[in-house]
């Protein structure tokens, strides 16, 4: 299986990338994003650009790639509105206009969040924005889902690129590890984000929109 990762240097980015260079069946992975994920890999190649939109590759390169994970994201608190919907939802949109254009049954997991309003119509900006871009990538590919992790526990190192969420994450360290247990359907690990997504790549899933209970359920049955 080949895949593409847009935001490899993310918190969930970094957990799909690390899982993707374990499983066996990924035999090839290609980032794309601002800046390198510092791995290497025998199977990995990386594509670091600040225009995102100006893919440098032929069309005949594009071809022949099973899944794409979308892990970027900005926060709404650190840009504009009219910046974070450029970022979130045109820039999104647009890569997945190109992919489905190449790789129409490819899987597309788009990462979006707890809380992201698939009515459009909230009164949360970002919840309606993310909403918007995942009935998008949904009318454009018959194999795609919608991520919706919340409080991230990092399993292995990983790091959130968001300076407010990384100092959350660093200060509720001790804590998370016990919300995971006790309370699993708002704390998921990031290794079960990484499996869960290669899973649906692989096999497909009984739900188009995974929250973490599902997500945890996922990357369960990737064992079986």
């Amino acid at each position: 299986m080949k895949v593409l990762i847009y935001g490899s240097t993310g918190m969930v980015g970094q957990a799909v990338l690390r899982q993707c260079l374990l499983d066996p069946e990924v035999t090839a992975v290609q980032t794309i994003g601002r800046s390198a994920s510092g791995r290497s890999h025998p199977k990995l190649e990386e594509l670091v650009q600040q225009d995102l939109l100006r893919y440098p590759y032929s069309a005949d390169e594009l071809r022949g790639y099973d899944a794409c994970f979308f892990c970027l994201g900005i926060s709404s608190n650190d840009v504009p509105e009219d910046e974070y919907v450029c970022l979130t939802y045109g820039l999104t949109t647009a890569v997945a206009r190109l992919l489905a254009g190449m790789n129409p049954d490819m899987t597309f997991v788009y990462v979006s969040g707890t809380g992201t309003d698939g009515s459009e119509r909230g009164p949360i900006m970002w919840a309606r924005v993310k909403g918007k871009t995942e009935n998008a990538i949904a009318r454009l590919f018959p194999n795609a889902y919608m991520f919706r992790p919340g409080a991230i526990q990092p399993m292995h190192g990983e790091k959130s690129k968001t300076k407010s969420y990384e100092l959350l994450y660093r200060y509720s360290k001790p804590i998370l590890p016990v919300l995971r247990r006790l309370v699993p359907q708002l704390v998921i690990g990031s290794e079960d984000i990484g499996k869960a997504m290669i899973q649906v790549a692989k096999k497909g899933w009984k739900k188009r929109i995974l929250e973490n209970t599902d997500i945890r359920e996922c990357a369960r049955s990737s064992a079986g």
